[in-house]
């Protein structure tokens, strides 16, 4: 850890902590699963990133600064299929937000979470299907 006077973790090493402690997929195995009714893809970007680039055709938005709100189902922002109890694909622009998400939600107690590797572009790349987001 790079020392600072606070010894205030940098984002680099919390991204590679998570990256340890939640499943990472290729772009390519992600792909793979798009059309499995039992995984929900989970765009944590923000809303204008989403308009700008496109969303994953299906995925749903939660995106990480609201991300605790949206799982917890008595709040009114709750994201429901946060809570289906179905594989969780978490992405957002790069792979490193969404590595973050993914082990908040693990934190919390849902455990079927992992994200993608590249994000949204690596998915493009991969031949995932896309829409303009609503």
């Amino acid at each position: 850890m790079k020392e600072t006077s606070m010894n205030i973790k940098s984002a680099k090493e919390l991204v590679a902590e998570a990256t340890a402690e939640v499943e990472t997929l290729s772009a390519d195995a992600a792909v793979k699963l798009m059309d499995d009714p039992n995984v929900v893809f989970v765009d944590v970007r923000e809303t204008n990133e989403r308009r700008k680039t496109g969303v994953l055709k299906g995925s749903v938005h939660a995106s990480r600064g609201f991300l605790e709100f949206h799982a917890d189902p008595n709040s009114p922002t709750h994201v429901k299929p946060l809570s289906s109890g179905k594989r969780l694909v978490l992405y957002c622009a790069s792979g490193n937000r969404s590595a973050l998400a993914a082990k908040t939600l693990k934190s919390i107690g849902i455990a079927n979470v992992s994200h993608v590797a590249g994000g949204f572009p690596a998915m493009q790349k991969a031949g995932g299907e896309t829409e303009s987001a609503a």
